[in-house]
């Protein structure tokens, strides 16, 4: 069983809150950090661990003749253990999906963390796009969860 808990909050947001067994730096770093995001999200990524940075992350395809999965945006805001908020740009062939994707961090004890992480400003096209974004960020979280624990 999981620890996830999902909410859909209308059409244009996702919420997600999962608890960690590790302490609000050690998670936080995972976001922050380009070799430990390295190991739990993407292949490969860069990081501007301030307000006003910007990040890059990049999926490698799993296909020779496909294209490979890159994000980027903006550091919005930057609060150390506690919030991040990054814009998230995804440039596909024909489309550029933007929102806001805000993460918050809540110690409950020394080796205990909740995120609470937010998908803002994407209106999905329909059910099965906000169901794919919602699967896609909870596996991500217990991918963190995996390597934090």
């Amino acid at each position: 069983m999981s620890d996830d808990t999902l909410l859909g909050d209308g059409e244009s947001q996702i919420t997600l809150t999962r608890k960690i067994e590790a302490n609000v730096s050690d998670v936080f770093s995972a976001w922050t950090d380009p070799a430990l995001i390295e190991q739990w999200q993407v292949d490969e990524a860069e990081f501007d661990a301030f307000e006003g940075g910007s990040y890059r992350f990049v999926t490698f395809a799993d296909e020779d003749n496909e294209a490979d999965h890159e994000v980027s945006g903006e550091v919005l805001q930057f609060v150390e253990h506690e919030r991040l908020v990054l814009s998230w740009v995804h440039k596909g062939e024909d489309e550029e999906l933007i929102f806001v994707l805000d993460i918050v961090f809540q110690a409950l004890g020394k080796d205990t963390t909740n995120i609470t992480l937010t998908e803002r400003g994407l209106a999905h096209a329909d059910a099965q796009t906000r169901i794919f974004s919602m699967e896609a960020w909870s596996s991500a979280l217990e991918q963190l969860a995996e390597l934090m624990e």
